[in-house]
């Protein structure tokens, strides 16, 4: 009888290096950790086939009820379960708390033509974002608020590095994310996708609620996000139709990324569903 798959087995050993970025693109494949991001994955499995090549999975971790239903889940849509031990699911993990299941999987199209094509409505744009995350936590805010797609531009965080999956909870799986390597791409490609772009600015002069007001955010709208450490940079800035500031009200320097895209994305979301009522 094969007992579970050890750190030294060359499947762990292959499975381990899809930390690194250079490999995960070598291998065309990513490993995503965690009940939440096992669950979203074999969901597009069950629908589409084709992503999660196997899961890992600890005896520790299979004892749980959820991860048994995973396991099963696994089982019923023809998907390879392995068993590991617990220093193969370490090996398998960027974290100091591995949770024992993991599940290798194909990765995703990036390609922003396609994450653009179904007339959009509502689009994040995170422009150079290096903190991952941070990357992470806007494409599940980008989820939660019902945008259509997210795009990374410039010199980004890999959307397939460990932190950025882990921070999107298993959001990566559900909506569209394009890679624009020249943020200057962006004006063109936005609208020739039918969407108004609204850029943040700490010195801009029309304040979001005021944008709101004016109905300026009824508009199929992509917002375009800056890194935390320099903002955007100032020939994107003059290429937006909008420009706003979120108001700061308290004696707060400013607002962190994430806190930012959750405030904006949330105005458009409510003023577009409001529009539909």
């Amino acid at each position: 009888m094969t007992g579970p798959l050890t750190e030294k087995s060359t499947r762990i050993a292959a499975a381990h290096r899809l930390l690194r970025r250079s490999r995960r693109f070598q291998a065309g494949e990513f490993l995503a950790e965690g009940a939440q991001a096992v669950s979203e994955a074999l969901g597009v499995e069950r629908e589409r086939g084709g992503l999660v090549r196997e899961l890992y999975v600890t005896s520790g971790a299979a004892a749980g009820a959820r991860v048994t239903g995973l396991v099963r889940e696994a089982f019923a849509v023809g998907v390879t379960v392995t068993e590991i031990t617990e220093r193969a699911a370490a090996a398998l993990s960027d974290t100091k708390a591995p949770q024992g299941l993991v599940a290798r999987c194909a990765l995703l199209d990036t390609d922003p033509a396609a994450a653009l094509a179904r007339s959009p409505r509502l689009v994040a744009v995170l422009v150079e974002p290096s903190d991952p995350g941070n990357a992470g936590t806007v494409i599940r805010l980008a989820d939660a608020a019902g945008a259509d797609a997210v795009l990374l531009a410039g010199d980004a965080v890999d959307v397939f590095n460990p932190k950025v999956v882990r921070a999107t909870t298993g959001s990566l799986f559900h909506l569209p994310i394009g890679v624009v390597d020249d943020p200057m791409l962006l004006p063109h490609m936005l609208a020739a996708a039918g969407l108004s772009t609204v850029a943040t600015s700490g010195t801009a002069e029309l304040e979001l609620p005021r944008a709101e007001a004016q109905g300026l955010l009824d508009l199929p709208t992509a917002w375009l996000f800056g890194s935390e450490a320099h903002g955007l940079d100032e020939a994107l800035l003059a290429s937006a139709d909008i420009t706003v500031r979120i108001p700061i009200y308290g004696r707060a320097e400013s607002l962190n990324l994430a806190t930012a895209a959750a405030i904006c994305l949330y105005a458009s979301a409510t003023a577009q569903h409001r529009g539909r009522g």
